[in-house]
């Protein structure tokens, strides 16, 4: 008991001077995010989905750059846009390495959203954005993978409705791995932080 006591204070001191000298090796060297780390979640693990030119997409065609994945819908008034307008600037604040992170955007509305809309509504954002288009088979499946929720809410017309859905994203580092859960109006600040970090390595 006692040899374990002095073990541990051995051991503290240690730490105490590795944080004074800045030495690591006491503990995990874990990134500071400004996301919700989900790192090992057995969630949202990819998508296998044609993009607004009928190709088929996967996320390993990301391979070596930081992916975020947002679900939305193009006549979403406001929510959609931020999102999406958050990743542009990210994408500027990183400099060089914004060519690095690539923004995903997949409908919860294939039914208005065609392959034709959601070209031009990507390119409002920059000319690298993907929009992924489920089927309507497809939709259930990729959003209970992602764990979203979405809803049909009719309008006072057949075509007037809106869709309710969550408003986070995701993102993915470099190799492919689910990382971060980023809330909705993070900001552009946080973002381009933390996919800064997702390139470093860490």
């Amino acid at each position: 008991m006692v040899q374990r006591r002095v073990f541990s204070k051995a051991a503290l001191a240690m730490c105490l001077a590795g944080a004074v000298w800045g030495l690591s090796g006491c503990g995990e060297d874990k990134p500071s995010f400004r996301g919700v780390d989900i790192t090992g979640a057995d969630y949202a693990q990819g998508w296998e989905l044609s993009d607004q030119d009928g190709q088929v997409r996967t996320l390993k065609d990301y391979a070596g750059k930081a992916v975020v994945v947002f679900f939305g819908f193009t006549q979403c008034p406001d929510v959609c846009p931020t999102a999406l307008q958050e990743m542009a600037q990210a994408k500027q604040l990183l400099g060089a390495d914004g060519a690095k992170l690539q923004g995903i955007f997949i409908t919860v509305d294939p039914e208005r959203d065609t392959p034709e809309l959601l070209k031009a509504y990507m390119a409002n954002f920059g000319p690298d954005f993907v929009a992924l288009r489920p089927t309507a088979e497809q939709l259930p499946k990729v959003t209970k993978d992602f764990k979203i929720y979405y809803k049909k809410v009719e309008g006072k017309t057949a075509t007037s409705y809106t869709m309710d859905h969550s408003a986070g994203s995701f993102t993915f580092d470099p190799q492919g791995r689910i990382r971060l859960y980023n809330r909705h109006a993070s900001g552009a600040e946080s973002l381009a932080a933390d996919v800064k970090i997702l390139l470093s390595g860490k």
